[in-house]
């Protein structure tokens, strides 16, 4: 059985090329697979590569599938086990991911702020030289202890 892209797919179905799609579950997931008109068979893939694209439940193939411009599809859950589906994209992952994703953007809105306040401040500008030379002298005014 050959593979095929989304983009492939998406162009097959436009020309008329697609005769069905069944979504196959097979363990915790789904895979798509495509007859074509020209009796070639064959199963989506992921892009820029042959390995089968999964979708963790029918929803998410049918989205695609539509998207596509395929309507009808047969489903076949012969092999689906709902107890065998990945659970490394379960809910504490993927909220793990979003605080991440929040703290990135207030630390992002904060520097913004920062930026904007310095670019705002009226007072003028210290050259560069004069901010070293008065950290130099204020770290050379450290006790000896506290350099280290």
């Amino acid at each position: 059985m050959q593979s095929m892209t989304l983009a492939q797919l998406r162009a097959t179905a436009s020309v008329g090329g697609v005769a069905g799609v069944t979504l196959k579950g097979q363990g915790g997931g789904f895979f798509v697979e495509i007859a074509t008109r020209s009796g070639q068979d064959a199963f989506l893939a992921k892009a820029r590569s042959t390995e089968p694209r999964r979708f963790g439940n029918p929803t998410s193939a049918l989205i695609v599938l539509r998207a596509v411009g395929i309507a009808v599809a047969r489903l076949d859950a012969t092999h689906w086990n709902p107890d065998q589906k990945n659970m490394s994209r379960s809910r504490q992952s993927r909220a793990e991911a979003m605080r991440g994703a929040h703290e990135a953007a207030a630390y992002n809105a904060w520097l913004a702020d920062e930026i904007r306040a310095s670019i705002d401040d009226l007072r003028p500008s210290i050259p560069h030289d004069e901010v070293m030379s008065g950290m130099d002298a204020d770290i050379a005014a450290l006790p000896k202890k506290k350099r280290a």
